[in-house]
């Protein structure tokens, strides 16, 4: 199902110019979300940082059309649905100079999406793919996706889920596709947010949540041997929401408390069931 224009049209439709600089330079923003009944599941933050990025790409930001494409293709069926939104520059002549006159181009497309993608386990490859934390690849999610493309091919060629991927200091940043968490007694660990890390919508749901649950928020450069040290490790995005971290270069993980993750996982679905109606 694709938005367009204002309004939803044939799959087969072709919207992109061949001189778009989002195909051609990866020059543009994405934002994934999933929805449910009709609902898109923390919505409002999804779209504040898709604007925020924006203003620092210089890219012009049309809020109330993203909000429609959003919500045009949540309310198009009942059933849970994936949501991708993206904003190119726009037509553009040969070479990296922005247009005289920007024209971004804005399209959204829904796929479906199913239980089975969340709180499940992964096991994970470190990548020879470093993250350059002056890179605003790195810290927006923007087109440029091929870092971490490559990332999670190589993680498969090593018989693994996703990939580990680290900063040019070798400090842990993220997964190919999720945020980094640790447990580790009351204390809920993840990479601080440097330039090499996206700052995930759920990652931030998830630091709002843990001091219900007696979990001192620590935000700080780590290496791999706080996730070997870790009661628990998982990773976060807004399609899986959780993903519990079962091996890392070939080495199971052992758990030895699932008591907190557990309770993470169920004020997520009570947040999820209070925004959405859905109930997991």
């Amino acid at each position: 199902m694709l938005w367009h224009d204002g309004t939803i049209i044939s799959d087969s439709e072709v919207i992109l110019s061949a001189k778009d600089r989002g195909a051609s330079l990866g020059d543009g923003l994405f934002e994934t979300l999933p929805c449910f009944n009709g609902h898109a599941f923390l919505k409002n933050a999804h779209i504040e940082r898709m604007k925020n990025s924006a203003a620092r790409l210089s890219l012009p930001f049309d809020q109330e059309a993203v909000e429609k494409a959003i919500d045009q293709l949540a309310k198009a069926k009942q059933a849970p649905g994936i949501i991708r939104v993206t904003l190119t520059r726009g037509e553009g002549q040969r070479g990296l100079a922005f247009p005289d006159s920007m024209k971004p181009d804005l399209f959204a497309t829904r796929s479906p999406w199913s239980e089975t993608l969340v709180f499940g386990t992964a096991r994970l490859h470190t990548s020879t793919i470093r993250r350059n934390s002056t890179s605003l690849t790195s810290s927006h999610k923007t087109l440029s996706y091929l870092d971490n493309v490559m990332a999670y091919h190589e993680a498969q060629q090593n018989n693994a889920d996703d990939a580990l991927m680290l900063d040019e200091h070798a400090h842990l940043t993220c997964t190919s596709m999720a945020n980094l968490f640790a447990i580790s007694g009351r204390e809920l660990l993840t990479p601080s947010k440097s330039g090499a890390i996206l700052p995930g919508i759920m990652r931030a749901f998830i630091i709002d949540l843990a001091p219900s649950l007696g979990l001192s928020v620590i935000e700080k450069p780590m290496h791999l041997r706080d996730l070997l040290a870790a009661d628990i490790v998982f990773s976060s995005n807004s399609v899986r929401f959780m993903t519990q971290v079962s091996a890392i270069d070939g080495n199971k993980l052992q758990s030895k408390s699932n008591t907190s993750y557990n309770a993470l996982r169920e004020l997520i679905c009570e947040r999820l069931y209070e925004d959405t109606g859905y109930r997991m």
